[in-house]
């Protein structure tokens, strides 16, 4: 009985550090890349290391620097790096060592094509430099990296290295669309050779494996987002960013409520081509991650989004127009074509269209009314002058009516929007400013009081910064819905503001006028005041209906 505890004792001895390798001498392992570890089986969860590379491009006999890192202070004890071709199977290019923890490996007939470890000490870091070979067009640095004997991540990518003196092209196509794959495109059915076309397909290859392809004309990036909504938040995005040396890279993310996006690891993910030509992105490749927290599978439905905008070093900037997005939740895995529209959602445009009525139309008019047609309407109406009705009416309209468009917008981005900028901040002083107005309107002293004249001052300067930042405001929102480059909507707005503007000066000369009693009206039909009142509402409207289009269109 001892004897055989002494030999099994031997065994798992002789296991753990023979069949484990910690000299690193893993030749056999140059294909799979994978351990000879027993019962052990690679990690499906995103590897808490990263493949960092000291270029994106490269020419034959150039050296590159590349590291293996643990993230956020993480170990490991072994690992296989080489530089693959996207698809390949095998080594290509030579490293040269520079630490003694590390070692060179003949793989694929080629010495040092393979780096590994020398021994099973923790690690954090490791680095060397690979020499590229001649007639190779693109790399991908893969990696295994062993934490312990029974755990291990395989397939930790670097992203796409191009050779300098490549030329791609990519392989994204319309053909197979509805019949062997789905897609999704704007204009409906466009060919990815089309300059004006934005297009994605993808295809299942197997259990939770897709092929994706994007293109579509941009100067900084295109990408596809899964989302269980239309509105951007928790999407799983998949950029194809351009570079500062013009090649294009793979990137995934994750986008949470309507911020950039957060990088993740690219993960089980094969690059097949990338390319950028004449102003037009392409990229295809095969990922076996999951999107989001659900498997990829048969029953997965997701609205999808295809964007594009600019970039810069590399990193995705705030799109320039609202994503292309389809009607519906759709299968990745069915054989469908479908096109979809960048289409402002109904709750937003209601929220604008609300803002536009209040502060072009009821807001100004009401305010006509306090300033210049006191003395034109000396009527009365249940005890009050019907001026002052008119008034109160109007705005205390326009204060609800701001109120409704602020709780939308809220509940369209559900909570609050960073990408909004100095919209949003603008839009919520103007909210509270003018619920404040009403409420001190009516504590407001008699007109008796000595004091009057302070409140006077007050609702009157309040109404005004009230007024230009809500003005203000509608540009920056004019700005982000319209969807042309000319943004004729902006123009349109400059153009109110002018209308109203001269408006004003008329009235307030009018009114000088008649107090320095160089003009009085000879008892007409109609007061001059009234008479500006109408040509200014018969201007307001054609500029009010002209934006409540243009939204709607967007």
């Amino acid at each position: 009985m001892e004897t055989l505890f002494r030999l099994f004792f031997f065994w798992k001895v002789f296991s753990s550090t023979v069949l484990g390798f910690p000299s690193g001498k893993i030749s056999g392992s140059c294909d799979s890349m994978l351990p000879s570890h027993r019962n052990a089986i690679s990690q499906t969860s995103p590897p808490p290391y990263a493949i960092s590379v000291s270029n994106t491009s490269f020419a034959p006999r150039d050296e590159i620097i590349v590291s293996l890192t643990g993230i956020k202070g993480s170990s490991f004890k072994g690992f296989l790096l080489q530089a693959r071709t996207p698809g390949g199977d095998s080594a290509v290019g030579s490293f040269r060592i520079l630490s003694p923890s590390t070692q060179g490996l003949e793989c694929n007939n080629i010495q040092n094509s393979s780096v590994s470890h020398t021994n099973r000490l923790d690690k954090q870091n490791v680095t060397a430099v690979w020499i590229a070979p001649p007639g190779v067009g693109q790399v991908v640095f893969r990696a295994t990296v062993v934490q312990n004997f029974t755990t291990f991540w395989s397939e930790v990518q670097s992203h796409l290295l191009v050779s300098s003196g490549a030329s791609f092209v990519s392989v994204s196509t319309e053909e197979g669309c509805g019949t062997n794959k789905f897609c999704f495109s704007n204009p409906e059915g466009c060919s990815p050779q089309d300059p004006n076309c934005y297009f994605m397909s993808s295809e299942a290859l197997g259990t939770s494996v897709f092929k994706f392809e994007m293109s579509g004309s941009s100067d900084g990036y295109v990408a596809i987002g899964f989302s269980d909504d239309t509105i951007m938040g928790n999407d799983d995005i998949y950029n194809c960013v351009r570079n500062d040396t013009d090649h294009i890279e793979v990137q995934h993310a994750f986008s949470t409520g309507r911020t950039r996006p957060s990088p993740l690891p690219l993960g089980e993910v094969e690059i097949l081509s990338t390319s950028f030509n004449n102003g037009i992105i392409k990229c295809s490749f095969i990922s076996r991650n999951v999107i989001s927290t659900q498997p990829r599978n048969a029953g997965s439905l997701y609205y999808i989004f295809l964007a594009f905008g600019p970039s810069s070093a590399g990193q995705i900037r705030k799109h320039t127009r609202r994503p292309f997005i389809t009607d519906q939740k759709v299968n990745i895995s069915s054989f469908q074509s479908l096109g979809g529209t960048s289409s402002t959602p109904s709750i937003i445009k209601a929220h604008g269209a609300l803002m536009l009525i209040a502060w072009m139309t009821t807001g100004s008019v009401g305010m006509i009314f306090a300033r210049y047609l006191k003395k034109s309407i000396k009527k009365t109406l249940l005890g009050k002058d019907i001026w002052f009705q008119i008034h109160s009416f109007i705005m205390l309209l326009t204060v609800v009516t701001t109120s409704i468009a602020f709780i939308l917008i809220f509940t369209a981005v559900k909570g609050w929007s960073y990408d909004a900028g100095a919209h949003a901040v603008i839009g919520c002083i103007v909210m509270i400013l003018s619920f404040f107005q009403p409420v001190i309107a009516f504590f407001r002293p008699s007109l008796q009081n000595n004091r009057r004249f302070v409140f006077n001052w007050f609702h009157m300067l309040n109404a005004l910064v009230i007024k230009v930042l809500a003005v203000a405001a509608i540009f920056l929102g004019l700005q982000m819905l319209s969807n042309t480059s000319n943004q004729w909507m902006v123009k349109t707005m400059g153009g109110f503001v002018g209308w109203e503007a001269l408006i004003a000066i008329t009235l307030d000369v009018n009114d000088w006028l008649k107090k320095k009693e160089i003009y009085a009206d000879p008892q007409p039909k109609m007061k001059s005041e009234l008479l500006l009142l109408l040509i200014y509402l018969c201007g307001n409207l054609a500029f009010l209906i002209a934006l409540l289009v243009g939204i709607g269109m967007s």
